[in-house]
């Protein structure tokens, strides 16, 4: 998770950690938890939603995932940018504001070096994605951008959904974090549906936090239920991948 375009560096909220139960977790500022990490266990998904956040795999061959491209916005405690560059092989970059997470995130949250394969920018995510030469080559494109409090995500318009859009490849899609239970998710939902068709909007039912993923497609997906279940069992025996829910509560957008 990241913090507003328009926040200067200076006053960026603090970073701090808290263990229970075996489990590690990040907070800006705040009792929020920003991402979370099982200590003995690092390349797991400790949190529900963060393994929704992989629901894209269900809308592609898993045999053809090694080797394509994932970008997070929002680093949190880097729980994706090493599922993605670690177990899936994909080539993986994470964009985050503040400096203070990436340290973290290498020392308590084992967030190896740079490598060709896992990468960190320093950036603020609005400018990353209007300046980045990755136009048309982004497969899969994780936006987890809240600040300290939490209350809704800091890019949020229709304008940035399209910069968004535009890394896409044909069978990209863009994966939000939203809170399917606050007030900002209609208006989350509003943008997205300016940018994106209908049929190109797929979410996840919101975990009993709240939390709602989701998927906005470059293109309109095919998915069957058969062909959905087949790669969900594909998925757990690739990767490990807790996902027994999936197919049940993934839905095509239906708007109000």
């Amino acid at each position: 998770m990241s913090t507003p375009a328009d926040k200067p560096q200076d006053v960026l909220p603090e970073v701090s950690i808290s263990e229970d139960r075996g489990v590690r977790y990040l907070h800006l500022d705040s009792p929020w938890v920003q991402g979370a990490m099982r200590i003995q266990r690092p390349l797991e998904l400790e949190l529900e939603y963060v393994r929704r956040m992989l629901g894209w795999l269900l809308f592609v061959d898993p045999d053809t995932v090694g080797g394509r491209r994932a970008v997070q916005l929002g680093l949190g405690s880097a729980a994706l940018s090493k599922f993605c560059a670690l177990k899936l092989d994909m080539k993986t970059t994470a964009v985050e504001l503040n400096p203070q997470v990436v340290s973290v995130c290498r020392q308590w949250f084992q967030l190896p070096p740079d490598t060709p394969q896992l990468n960190v920018v320093l950036a603020n995510a609005n400018d990353w994605v209007r300046q980045t030469d990755e136009i048309g080559k982004v497969d899969l494109l994780h936006i987890d951008l809240y600040d300290h409090e939490a209350a809704g995500p800091v890019l949020d318009d229709a304008d940035f959904y399209g910069a968004c859009r535009r890394l896409l490849a044909p069978e990209g899609a863009l994966v939000i974090n939203l809170f399917g239970r606050h007030s900002s998710f209609a208006h989350s939902m509003r943008q997205l549906s300016e940018v994106f068709d209908p049929e190109c909007l797929w979410a996840f039912d919101p975990t009993r936090e709240g939390n709602t993923v989701v998927m906005a497609f470059q293109h309109p997906p095919e998915l069957s239920a058969a062909v959905a279940n087949a790669r969900a069992t594909k998925i757990r025996h690739y990767w490990g991948l807790k996902n027994g829910d999936w197919v049940q509560r993934l839905r095509t957008w239906e708007p109000a």
